[in-house]
């Protein structure tokens, strides 16, 4: 996605950035640098605003918490997948 002109950083770059962004994650410099090209860009603005609404809508639908069977199962299932990767042929000494 690009508007068409030129800006000092690729419009890709700044739609990868969105989410850290959006949860002040972002670092200072990294937060100017965004809010300049969505400054400048009508496209990468857009997205901002999209991803921003979508973000709001889910955390105002998801308030309540799940049911404690429904968040055992998924620990459960967590813990399972972690296990699993950890005894996979993991050997960090060989790349």
């Amino acid at each position: 996605m690009s508007c068409g002109k030129p800006h000092a950083h690729d419009c890709a770059e700044i739609l990868a950035e969105l989410y850290v962004f959006l949860d002040n994650e972002a670092a200072e410099a990294s937060c100017a640098e965004i809010r300049e090209h969505l400054i400048e860009c009508g496209p990468c603005l857009a997205a901002y605003d999209l991803d921003r609404m979508v973000k709001d809508l889910v955390a105002r639908s998801c308030g309540e918490l799940a049911p404690e069977p429904l968040r055992e199962r998924v620990l459960l299932s967590i813990r399972s997948v972690s296990v699993q990767i950890t005894s996979t042929d993991f050997h960090p000494e060989h790349p």
